[in-house]
């Protein structure tokens, strides 16, 4: 069976999960083209989960993939979170705001009580950020009859998820925008570029691989199906269009093209690659003191809240690939049709 078949998609092109700018209207229209939507999830409650599928499916019977990290939630010290809210003390004094925090972690993984949630719809594909859930969840997953997919920033991780469950390998080149996938490693000097990554893990995996980042056009598709990909996953280019909710601030941004982008862990505590903006030039994109994921967000989020209310982007994370020249003001749909393109030609 091959990689369309396997996800019920007329072509492999996957459009990634981008949680904060879209929902489930930019998953349909993708999957209205034929490709395959993702709606995630792992900022949603059980609840919330379950209306996005619930809208996908009155829109669409088309396939739809399900998005989830698999982080463990660590435990933060009162003396670390004094660290952080100190580094960003000058920044509330600026905008007059007393400091801020709230332990609730912004992002959760999947658990027992998501799969109790969602079981009942058997989601056909799921896909995971950070590794794999648990053995007996990734069983049960499996057992709905879902196709499992999972990111890989290394041939070792690529070599790991396929070992312990994964049906197709994500290989996340370090262009690609959002939270890198690292999970095995946190050194940032062992992340290759999507085209080498790509290369590798096809070379050694017997499962499809799907390549991610720097993928605006049909030239970039062809370039990674030449390289072993049978399939690629698309976000940056789809932040334009028409069904994203993409804040005006951030679609100012991705317009401006030569603002460049940087991993930072600034926003939620794990290196994530975005435009580069005030507080990430300051901070040189780095802290030592920012809090493990996805702690970190909770103290920035009233300075972007402030900054936003002014039209400024000074402390919005600001997700994008190095690549943007492919993103459109159009509908996703359009989008999708004419990047299909590429599998054609």
């Amino acid at each position: 069976m091959n990689m369309n078949e396997m996800l019920g998609v007329d072509v492999a092109i996957i459009q990634a999960p981008m949680a904060g700018v879209q929902d489930w209207r930019l998953a349909a229209a993708v999957s209205d083209a034929g490709g395959l939507g993702s709606i995630p999830c792992g900022m949603l409650s059980t609840e919330q989960i379950c209306a996005e599928i619930e809208q996908f499916r009155a829109y669409t019977d088309r396939p739809f993939n399900l998005n989830f990290f698999c982080h463990k939630v660590p435990a933060v010290s009162d003396q670390e979170i004094a660290a952080w809210i100190d580094q960003l003390s000058p920044y509330y004094q600026e905008a007059g705001l007393e400091p801020e925090y709230s332990a609730k972690a912004s992002r959760m993984p999947f658990s027992k009580e998501t799969a109790d949630a969602i079981e009942k719809y058997a989601p056909p594909v799921m896909s995971f950020h950070f590794g794999l859930p648990e053995p007996d969840l990734l069983a049960r997953v499996k057992a709905w009859g879902a196709t499992v997919l999972s990111s890989a920033t290394t041939v070792e991780e690529g070599i790991w998820l396929a070992a312990n469950g994964a049906d197709m390998v994500i290989a996340q080149g370090v262009e690609a925008g959002g939270h890198r996938g690292m999970f095995l490693t946190k050194d940032l000097e062992t992340q290759l570029d999507t085209k080498t990554l790509v290369a590798k893990l096809s070379a050694e995996l017997s499962i499809p691989v799907i390549a991610a980042g720097g993928i605006a056009d049909q030239s970039d598709i062809k370039d990674m199906l030449g390289l072993g990909a049978q399939g690629v996953q698309i976000g940056t280019t789809y932040l334009l269009c028409d069904e994203a909710k993409t804040s005006d601030i951030h679609r100012g941004m991705l317009q401006q093209t030569d603002t460049p982008t940087a991993i930072t862990n600034l926003f939620s505590g794990r290196p994530a690659r975005g435009i580069r903006n005030r507080v990430m030039q300051d901070l040189d994109d780095w802290s030592e003191v920012a809090l493990a994921f996805p702690f970190s967000t909770q103290a920035i989020t009233p300075l972007r809240s402030y900054a936003e209310s002014k039209g400024l982007g000074d402390f919005t994370p600001l997700w994008s690939g190095e690549n943007r020249s492919g993103c459109k003001a159009i509908s996703a749909q359009d989008l999708t049709v004419e990047l299909s393109l590429a599998f054609k030609a």
